[in-house]
């Protein structure tokens, strides 16, 4: 191994896909891209022996890891986070860092604080306190939480179909869309339909583009879930500056905030009024440049 050749590796492990990148110096040595299925982050070795099958699966022979961050999707405490670095020792005899996936957006814009947001599947926010403490808000998964996510916006979408089923509305194009994507025959039938569901982020989380072509055939209710979730992301920014920490950069990323118009301008739009020298910015590069920038770092 003493002639083997040092190489950087950022891991970023979404939700649905991971990505891993790795350098030697300057030159590309690895740009691999796989699902993320089989990832348990709540299992610190489990989470440490499939992230170290990774990287064998990816690095060409005649390299060795020289120093490893990951950001990792439903790593949500720094406890959690360090119990699966301490994991990674037994594979890599380099520094290594663990964080949530959406710590590396930051990193990935080129800058050294501010707001991590993402609303792809599911929504969280992150940030630094001053004295570099992680802070996470939101989440908490398409039960409980993920505002503005595609699971919660569905979730959010079947709630106002129902209660405008309870007011004796007609089903509008929301509630037609979600029946047809259900297939369910009425809406009472929606709350079962969403009961059945296995893995409920996904199965949920697939269905959202129902709300957002219903909002263009000039649903009301489609309109008023989605100004809703807007909102639900601003204020997920204005819990991290009552923390203490600085939002004026807020770096947005997430297939569904990203890739719907009317989300992002409902989410800039309460982000103004409620916080008005904050600066969304979308990510323009793969969040995996986050994890090369933090790799780089601890070197």
């Amino acid at each position: 191994m003493q002639d083997s050749m040092p190489v950087v590796v950022g891991i970023d492990v979404g939700g649905t896909k991971t990505h891993l990148r790795a350098l030697a110096q300057d030159a590309l040595v690895a740009d691999h891209v796989r699902t993320s299925s089989g990832w348990r982050p709540h299992d610190p070795v489990a989470a440490a022996d499939w992230l170290a099958g990774l990287v064998a699966e990816a690095l060409p022979a005649g390299t060795r890891v020289s120093a490893l961050a990951v950001g990792g999707h439903a790593c949500e405490t720094p406890r959690q986070c360090e119990r699966i670095r301490a994991a990674l020792q037994r594979h890599f005899d380099a520094p290594a860092l663990v964080v949530g996936d959406a710590e590396l957006l930051v990193p990935a814009a080129g800058l050294d604080q501010g707001v991590g947001l993402v609303a792809g599947t599911g929504s969280v926010a992150v940030g630094r306190s001053a004295d570099g403490t992680p802070v996470q808000v939101g989440g908490w998964g398409a039960v409980l939480g993920d505002e503005g996510g595609a699971a919660g916006l569905v979730r959010e979408a079947a709630r106002a179909c129902w209660s405008a089923h309870d007011r004796g509305a007609q089903p509008d194009a929301l509630a037609a869309g979600l029946l047809d994507a259900f297939g369910v025959p009425e809406v009472p039938a929606l709350g079962a339909a969403l009961e059945r569901a296995t893995d409920v982020s996904a199965e949920w989380g697939r269905h959202a583009p129902v709300l957002f072509s219903a909002a263009e055939a000039g649903s009301r209710l489609a309109r008023e879930v989605i100004a809703a979730g807007g909102h639900s992301l601003a204020a997920l920014v204005v819990r991290l500056a009552d923390r203490g920490v600085a939002v004026d950069d807020v770096v947005v990323a997430g297939s569904t905030v990203l890739t719907q118009p009317l989300l992002y301008d409902a989410f800039a739009a309460a982000l103004a009024d409620a916080l008005p020298g904050a600066r969304p910015e979308p990510l323009r590069v793969p969040p995996v440049n986050g994890a090369m920038a933090l790799a780089c770092s601890i070197v």
